[in-house]
C-alpha cells in the first residue's frame, strides 16, 4: 500500500482527455464521428465580394511607381479664382507683433554700466512677513514686538475658564458602600406589582391600540398640565 507522500506525488488525471464527451457519462473511448458529412455553406455574390480586400487605386499605383507624374492639359491651362489667390496668400501677423528676443541678445554700454538707485535695491529684496505668534519657541530680543496688544475687558471675561456650579456633584464612583438598611429592605406588594412587565395582547389575539380606558375619559388635567399645553405668547397672534 502506498504512502500518503507516494500518493501526494503522483500527478493528477487528466480529465479533459477527452473533450467531445456526448452525455454526462465518462467514456473509456471517443465516440465515432457521424458518417453524414457537415452542412456545406454556400455564399451569394454579394458575401463573396464583401469578402475580398480592398483595392488600392490606380492613382496611387501610379504614384509608387515614380516621384514624377503628368500633369493634364486642363491643369496646365486652369486659372485661379480671386478666392483662391486670397486663400493661398500667406496670414499678415496682428498689429503690434514683435518678433522673439534672441535668446542672446547684445546688451548696450549704458545697460551695463547702469547703478540702480536705492528705491531700487529696496524694492528687489524680498518682502519679510511679520508673524506675532509661532508655534517655535522664538526668541524674544530677535523678534520684538513693536506695538503692544492689551486685551478688552470682553476678551478677558471670554478667556477665563467656565466655573463649576455650586451643586454639581462629582462622578460617583463605581464601587460605594451599601449601608444595612438597604440590604435587609423588603419589596411591598404594590412594589412587586409595579416592577412587573405589563402584559399587552397582539393585534391577532384581540388588541385593539385605539380603545381609550374608563380612567382616561374621566381624567382632569392638572393646572400644570393646562399650562404647559397653551402654546407660547410669541407665537400668537394679537387677538387670539
Amino acid at each position: 500500500m502506498p504512502t500518503r507522500i507516494e500518493q501526494l506525488s503522483r500527478p493528477k488525471p487528466n480529465l479533459l482527455k477527452f473533450p467531445d464527451r456526448r452525455s454526462v457519462y465518462w467514456l473509456d473511448e471517443l465516440p465515432a464521428r457521424p458518417k453524414n458529412t457537415p452542412t456545406v455553406f454556400e455564399l451569394t455574390p454579394r458575401l463573396e465580394q464583401l469578402s475580398q480586400s480592398k483595392q488600392s487605386s490606380r492613382f496611387i499605383e501610379e504614384s509608387r511607381r515614380s516621384p514624377e507624374w503628368m500633369v493634364s492639359a486642363a491643369a496646365l491651362k486652369a486659372c485661379p479664382t480671386e478666392r483662391v489667390c486670397s486663400l493661398a496668400l500667406p496670414r499678415v501677423p496682428a498689429d503690434g507683433w514683435q518678433p522673439e528676443r534672441p535668446l542672446l541678445a547684445t546688451l548696450s554700454v549704458a545697460v551695463k554700466s547702469a547703478n540702480p538707485s536705492p528705491r531700487i535695491c529696496q524694492l528687489a529684496q524680498p518682502k519679510r512677513v511679520k508673524t506675532l505668534l509661532t508655534y517655535r519657541s522664538v526668541d524674544s530680543s530677535t523678534y520684538a514686538i513693536s506695538v503692544p496688544i492689551t486685551p478688552s475687558s470682553r476678551i478677558l471675561q471670554l478667556a477665563s475658564p467656565k466655573q463649576v456650579h455650586a451643586q454639581h456633584s462629582l462622578a460617583r464612583p463605581v464601587s460605594w458602600p451599601v449601608p444595612d438598611c438597604v440590604r435587609k429592605a423588603v419589596a411591598s406588594e404594590r412594589v412587586q406589582e409595579l416592577a412587573r412587565p405589563k402584559t399587552r395582547q397582539a393585534l391577532f389575539e384581540g388588541y385593539d391600540p385605539y380603545r381609550v380606558s374608563p380612567a382616561a375619559r374621566v381624567a382632569t388635567a392638572s393646572p400644570r398640565l393646562q399650562e404647559l399645553s397653551l402654546p407660547l405668547p410669541r407665537k400668537c397672534k394679537p387677538g387670539q
